[in-house]
This record gives C-alpha cells, sequence and structure tokens, in this order.
C-alpha cells in the first residue's frame, strides 16, 4: 500500500464529524448544508448538536456513512474553509 493511501479505516463505514462554531450563527443549518454537498442521503438521527455550558459556541455532530478517505478529505476541507466553522474534528 502506498503511503498516499493508507488508513485505519475500511470503507464504506459510519464516520462522526463534528464541527464547532460560535451558538448564533445559524451553525447547525450551515454544517448540515456542507456535508450534504457530500452526502446527500444523511440518515434520520445522524446529527445531534450541543451548545457550551455558557451557550455561547455549539458543537455540531454529523455521523455520515463514508465511502472514502477522499469523500472525508472533501467534508474536512469544506468545513474549515466555512468562516462560521471554528474548529472540525
Amino acid at each position: 500500500m502506498d503511503k498516499d493511501n493508507e488508513t485505519l479505516l475500511e470503507f464504506p463505514c459510519d464516520f462522526p464529524i463534528k464541527a464547532m462554531g460560535k451558538a448564533d450563527c445559524g451553525l447547525d443549518a450551515r454544517v448540515i448544508s456542507i456535508i450534504r454537498r457530500h452526502v446527500p442521503d444523511l440518515g434520520e438521527g445522524a446529527v445531534t448538536s450541543r451548545l457550551s455550558k455558557q451557550g455561547n459556541y455549539l458543537s455540531v455532530t454529523v455521523v455520515v456513512r463514508a465511502t472514502s478517505r477522499a469523500q472525508l478529505d472533501a467534508i474536512y476541507q469544506d468545513l474549515t474553509d466555512c468562516e462560521q466553522v471554528l474548529v472540525a474534528l
């Protein structure tokens, strides 16, 4: 296996993606919109959101059915390119 294709994941697999940002900017809808570009058939219950203790920040976790490393890389690139997303994990 060449270095560029090494991964510990076996595809397809369920993979959680978390994005965090300010709570007051519609982050959940923006994150879902970005991920749907790459995974149009998000399952029911795939999205969970959680406010920080003081309510200033929101974390949005979306469990996707990932089909390739390239797909995950593209999702993370789009999330990090979004101004509203402060952190993508």
